[in-house]
């Protein structure tokens, strides 16, 4: 009996020591294996997270992703950075006296923009920006500034032109386009120095096409673009761009109540701007030979030529007895004449005219065929002076 218990606590004990030394192998082998496992969780998580992270890039544009802008949103911002460096900044002051010690003070007067007609440094702005002035500043998008000198005005049209004497490398010209086709609707761009700040770009539309505003003088200027860009002080005498970065008009005016952007802003259209500006340049003032008529914008009648929309006192065109449009007796209108030829150039719309007129001088005989309801019509005038 005590050796058949030896012998089964023998055998019970050698079967615990061989367990027991297998399960310490396995243990040690699962624990070995542990860190292998754990590491390879945590870079599937590592690499989850940079996932997740890549796409919350891509959403909001960080890092290399570069920012979606859409299609008219990259136009704009580049038309803006390739037409800001024509774009000048114009600070006005006067002079003073003082009535005691007689020292003479120089006081400034206010601000506003313009932009570079060419590359020999001739700016184009508002008269009513330079009006009663004795010094200006012209600031380009560089932030260097030059002293100005007034080269001429035209106060009818709310022009002027500057010079300034700087380096051939800073005076990019401005494209200049033509104003005779514009529509309503079509989407326009303005670039000035609001209230003093640095150049900034309003963007809008064309409102209405040949409306009339008010000279400083009070001489009525006619065929003005409207626009619903903003247009707040400091941005008079500032370029109004089409899509394609050509001016298309000056900016000019404000209609607001308080001062500020109201969403009504008036430009002077481009093609006046031709027409003034380079007799301003050679003359320092305008001298064009003139019929002495107003003319109906051409986008309000379908007539090939020009119609006349009015005929101003003691002019040329009064005594040739040609005549504008009128009212009739149940309040409709009655259609001016329309200019078809000039001599031997045909005129088929506003521009033709205003090119035709280039081509005389001043006290020149011209004979003008015109359109009078349906009926073909002839005269012979003598141009007079748009000094007069």
């Amino acid at each position: 009996m005590k050796t058949y218990t030896v012998i089964v606590a023998f055998l019970l004990i050698g079967l615990g020591f061989y367990f027991g030394n297998n399960f310490k192998i396995e243990s040690k082998s699962i624990e070995s294996e542990q860190p292998i496992l754990r590491g390879s969780m945590e870079e599937e998580k590592e690499e989850e997270k940079a996932n997740n992270h890549s796409i919350g890039n891509q959403d909001v544009g960080y890092n290399d992703i570069a920012a979606a802008f859409s299609d008219q949103e990259e136009a704009t911002i580049a038309l803006f950075e390739r037409s800001a460096s024509s774009v000048v900044f114009i600070t006005t002051s006067a002079y003073q006296q003082d009535r005691y010690s007689m020292d003479i003070y120089e006081i400034p007067k206010g601000s506003g923009s313009g932009f570079l007609w060419d590359d020999l440094g001739h700016i184009v702005t508002n008269f009513h920006v330079i009006e009663g002035s004795n010094k200006l500043t012209v600031t380009l998008a560089d932030q260097t500034s030059y002293e100005a000198s007034v080269v001429g005005v035209e106060p009818n049209k709310d022009l002027a032109v500057l010079r300034i004497i700087a380096p051939g490398k800073a005076l990019r010209a401005m494209p200049v386009g033509k104003s005779n086709d514009l529509r309503v609707g079509q989407s326009v761009f303005a670039i000035g120095n609001p209230f003093g700040l640095d150049q900034s770009l309003t963007t809008g539309i064309i409102s209405a096409l040949g409306r009339e505003i008010k000279a400083e003088n009070g001489r009525p200027i006619k065929d003005v673009v409207q626009t619903d860009a903003a247009i707040n002080p400091g941005n008079s005498g500032g370029p109004l761009l089409d899509s394609s970065g050509r001016v298309i008009g000056v900016n000019t005016a404000i209609y607001s109540p308080s001062g500020a952007s109201a969403g009504i802003g008036f430009s002077i259209p481009i093609d006046v701007v031709k027409w003034v500006v380079p007799d301003i340049i050679r003359y320092g003032e305008v001298r064009r030979p003139i019929l002495g008529i107003e003319l109906v914008p051409q986008q309000y009648h379908s007539n090939k030529g020009s119609m006349i929309l009015e005929v101003n006192n003691g002019t040329p065109a009064q005594k040739a007895g040609l005549i504008g449009v009128k009212r009739s007796k149940t309040g409709g209108f009655i259609p001016g004449d329309v200019i078809i030829q000039i001599n031997q150039f045909p005129i088929k719309s506003n521009n033709d005219l205003i090119l035709a007129l280039e081509k005389f001088s001043i006290g020149d005989e011209i004979s003008v065929k015109f359109n009078r309801r349906n009926e073909i019509k002839q005269v012979n005038l003598q141009l007079a002076s748009s000094l007069n």
